[in-house]
């Protein structure tokens, strides 16, 4: 049969025919074979589970369409693949489009299409792109973003939240490599029927001011059900909570305090702990004559935190890699001359290692961190989650805070400590601080009060986090602008990620589907040399446009040599 047609007059119209079929039907049919190494276009099984068990359609807008820089077009494309592969698994209940926002609304329309994809949390990026050659420059706004709809629920997605402090390329490779987490979190925020309930503990001047407003209205409001818990008005702490947050205690817990948070470990209960051993910031040393002595807090819970299986050091660390702070370097009339000057105080952590919930993360600010140590707990697995660059020291107790920290080039020398750990995890089955060490009847008086009786280790294994640091989740305010961003720089507006690492801490403590793991791909970058690429331009040209046509004349050539040697021998 195929003999019969290649020797037909027309047999080169029916070939042609058959191969622009093929075309047509490759761009219905989606089909993609994975080879690269680190499975980069693959979706997770958590992902397949999450999609096949979808109640109802879901409805995406990409928000990346029209002209962009090669790096958001590169996004836009990984995205429609992604999407693809999403939809194949379940054609009925995914769908997607890609589109402009407000792309040829008036100025009243667009001012409140952005305003409210700021409130679902897409936020835009100011994109600078040459618009020909030696002409200059034009700036725009770009929504690298996405808008997910779940019946009568709405989740917007930030494809570049946490990559600020990357440069271009790592950024844009970083949120490549966070698609499908995103994606698939947001399908899943948008489609659960149970949300976690969180609970923010209260009682030992842990902060109840506008310093924590953008934590519970910006960060757990939205994501998650949320109380506050007065630990001395209540008799437990309710298994209901999924997780409880413990940030910057300021007076000392009591042995009936610690006992109650410890019993809600014992009954399998997350805890998020963000303590600051040390009494340091910067508003005492704006009022002091440039230095002061950071004093122990003495917050007591040492021997508990210890018993699970780390130490927060009485010390202060800093670092070289750090965040600024505005200084008086001179005046200028009458009018001081106000620069932001770096500050070894304010470290700017990261995460070294493959876990979740840190990885391909921007960097998170600290502000008078101490270090940590993990110690011997059987049955603990310790993960350093954040830690300091590989230029940083620790300023052991009396821990002096001066406004010139490096003085001289000594004193700089002496920043040659490296991975100074911050944050840690642990994981495992935990010990009661308090096993064989309360009597019958008070074991009794707590079942009575808890409806459980007094545990003296966890049956199952439990999570929680210990940040050195109880800055982290509290945000500045300014006079103009009120509460601003966690982790934003109130004078350079620099926006660090402390909120995404506080949600994926949360997410990872409290969810079971396994999402999060899908942050842990890495993508690895396969540039081109510059160099090479600028000196052999017009090479690699000629190859592109002039070697498919000698590659069709040469098939042509070959086409019709085979068809005068095959008609002659019939002859």
């Amino acid at each position: 049969m195929l003999d019969r047609i290649i020797r037909a007059r027309y047999g080169w119209l029916v070939a042609m025919s058959v191969l622009v079929g093929l075309n047509l039907l490759s761009t219905v049919l989606h089909v993609r074979l994975d080879l690269t190494e680190e499975r980069r276009f693959t979706l997770s099984d958590a992902t397949k589970r999450l999609i096949r068990e979808l109640d109802a359609p879901v409805e995406i807008t990409v928000l990346l369409e029209g002209d962009m820089p090669a790096g958001f077009q590169k996004l836009a494309n990984a995205s429609r693949d992604l999407l693809n592969d999403m939809r194949d698994i379940s054609p009925d209940k995914i769908t997607f489009t890609f589109a402009r926002p407000a792309a040829d609304a008036d100025d009243s329309t667009r001012v409140y299409v952005y305003d409210s994809l700021q409130q679902l949390g897409v936020n835009p990026t100011n994109v600078k792109a040459q618009t020909k050659k030696g002409e200059g420059t034009e700036e725009t706004l770009l929504f690298a973003g996405a808008v997910i709809r779940y019946g009568d629920r709405t989740v917007g997605v930030d494809l570049l939240s946490g990559q600020s402090q990357m440069s271009g390329i790592a950024s844009l490779n970083n949120a490549e490599a966070l698609l499908e987490y995103r994606f698939a979190d947001a399908i899943r925020k948008a489609s659960r029927e149970v949300v976690p309930l969180i609970g923010y503990l209260a009682g030992n001047g842990e902060p109840l001011d506008y310093r924590i407003y953008d934590l519970i209205e910006q960060t757990l409001r939205p994501n998650y059900a949320f109380r506050i818990i007065p630990i001395d008005s209540v008799t437990h702490i309710p298994s209901d909570f999924s997780a409880i947050c413990v940030v910057k205690p300021m007076q000392a817990f009591t042995d009936a305090q610690k006992l109650k948070i410890d019993q809600y470990v014992m009954r399998g209960g997350r805890v998020v702990w963000m303590l600051d051993n040390l009494y340091a910031s910067l508003d005492s040393l704006q009022r002091s004559e440039g230095s002061f002595i950071a004093f122990d807090l003495g917050l007591n819970l040492e021997d508990l935190l210890f018993k699970y299986g780390v130490r927060i050091n009485r010390d202060l660390v800093q670092d070289l890699q750090n965040d600024g702070i505005p200084s008086v370097i001179g005046q200028m009339g009458d009018k001081p001359q106000i620069e932001v000057l770096p500050w070894p105080y304010y470290p700017l952590l990261r995460h070294n290692g493959q876990h979740p919930i840190a990885k391909n993360m921007d960097y998170v600010l600290s502000k008078f961190p101490q270090s940590i140590d993990t110690v011997k707990s059987p049955g603990i697995r310790k993960t350093i989650l954040l830690s300091t660059s590989n230029a940083a020291r620790s300023l052991p107790t009396p821990a002096k805070v001066e406004w010139e920290s490096i003085r001289t080039e000594e004193d700089l020398a002496s920043f040659r400590a490296s991975d100074i750990p911050v944050a840690v995890l642990l994981e495992g089955r935990f010990s009661s601080l308090y096993a064989n060490r309360i009597g019958r009847a008070q074991a009794d008086s707590l079942q009575m009060l808890q409806g459980t009786p007094f545990l003296g280790s966890s049956p199952s294994e439990g999570k929680m986090v210990v940040v050195a640091d109880g800055d982290l989740p509290l945000n500045d305010i300014s006079q103009q602008d009120g509460p601003l961003q966690m982790g934003m720089n109130a004078y350079t507006r620099q926006q660090y990620a402390n909120r995404n690492f506080l949600l994926n801490t949360l997410e990872y403590l409290t969810d079971s589907t396994g999402i999060l793991e899908t942050r842990s791909k890495d993508y690895t970058l396969r540039l081109l040399d510059d160099k090479q690429v600028e000196a052999e331009r017009l090479q690699w040209q000629l190859i592109d446009i002039v070697g498919p046509m000698l590659l069709m004349l040469l098939f042509i050539a070959a086409w019709q040599y085979w068809r005068k040697r095959r008609f002659a021998s019939a002859t």
